[in-house]
């Protein structure tokens, strides 16, 4: 720790907290993970021994306490305390990084968007799924022009975990805001919103499908974009044969991407950014391919060679805290904004109505 680092108070050390928060704000020039917030004695001895210069105190009101020592909270604990901790946080004075979801409804989130900007506070949501490696990768594409017009974007964050494991996030109780539609599907609305812009009409399916379930656990939804792009994004936990992560159709050509950014398994394993050269890379192997190939009776794909192979750019997460550590040093650019988040939650909440009632639901 420098003089000039800010002082980054962590509310929650549990997966959010500890595989990606921690370390990242860890790994950030100018952030100082300075106080951990958690309840249970197991998580406060890791956070300790992960972080041995780090505090630890048993909930947020102690934390709060020490505003003045602070100039940061980020926020990483259960979805239904992030409304009241960030508007806790802002009213006291700190800028705030909250997990996805922001809140459970899109009114929530513009509420605390307005508090921030009467506060003059930066209120900014971690949507680490911005910096993989695939979507990266996209974006390099679509800016371009590799694919032409692009028409419609699958994607896909598939898992095959055929019995829940329980906890707050497959809880049915709404007031938790479990459930695959409110957690992955935060991620690939969110990415869908950013390549290809506002929604017209969202259509969605949400399914519970395994024995014990009490949350939905396989969800489609349908996303017509204003500027014509037709999204279709899936979120399952019951998937026992995973499809593409991308595959993305365009005037010129296709792009088709598989598995899964390298960087959650490292940091799951205990590996940091910035101690190892080839951090967010991964194997050839796994490129996505680009093209458009063969006769209709053929189905060229990149199983049959279709394409020209892609490299896939570095993922990375350091990035978010990078330019979240520029926004509060330098004045520099939220990275992701409550309102970003907010325009999300309007997909997410039309897209509960349109499974709940079967209809197409315009926004």
């Amino acid at each position: 720790m420098t003089a000039a680092d800010l002082r980054v108070g962590l509310v929650g050390y549990g997966l959010a907290g500890s595989v990606f928060h921690a370390p990242l704000i860890a790994a950030t020039k100018g952030l100082t993970l300075d106080t951990v917030v958690t309840s249970n004695p197991e998580r406060q001895e890791q956070a300790r021994a992960e972080f041995p210069d780090v505090r630890t105190v048993a909930d947020a009101d102690e934390l709060f306490t020490r505003a003045g020592d602070l100039d940061l909270i980020v926020i990483a604990s259960p979805n239904k305390t992030h409304v009241p901790l960030a508007t806790t946080a802002l009213k006291a004075g700190l800028p705030v990084v909250v997990d996805k979801p922001v809140a459970g409804t899109a009114a929530e989130a513009r509420e605390l968007a307005g508090l921030a900007e009467e506060r003059g506070l930066l209120l900014s949501v971690f949507q680490n799924r911005r910096w993989d490696n695939d979507f990266l990768t996209l974006r390099k594409l679509l800016d371009e022009g590799e694919l032409g017009e692009v028409w419609r974007f699958e994607s896909r964050f598939e898992r095959w975990r055929p019995h829940p494991k329980g906890g707050w996030r497959e809880s049915g109780d709404p007031a938790e805001i479990g459930g695959l539609l409110y957690d992955l599907g935060s991620h690939v609305v969110d990415q869908a919103l950013t390549l290809f812009g506002p929604a017209a009409s969202v259509y969605a399916e949400a399914d519970v499908r395994r024995p014990g379930a009490e949350v939905d656990d396989d969800t489609f939804i349908a996303i017509t974009h204003t500027s014509g792009v037709r999204s279709h994004l899936y979120a399952s936990a019951t998937t026992a044969q995973l499809g593409p992560r991308f595959r993305v159709l365009g005037s010129r050509a296709g792009y088709v991407k598989y598995g899964l950014d390298p960087q959650e398994a490292a940091l799951r394993e205990g590996e940091r950014p910035g101690t190892a050269a080839d951090w967010g890379r991964e194997p050839e192997s796994l490129w996505g391919r680009l093209g458009a190939g063969g006769t209709p009776s053929e189905g060229e794909s990149p199983v049959t060679g279709s394409g020209r192979p892609v490299p896939t750019l570095p993922g990375d997460y350091p990035a978010y805290y990078a330019a979240v550590a520029r926004a509060l040093s330098d004045g520099g650019t939220n990275p992701v904004t409550a309102l970003e988040a907010a325009a999300a939650l309007d997909v997410l909440e039309a897209a509960r109505r349109s499974a709940h009632d079967g209809v197409a639901v315009k926004l």
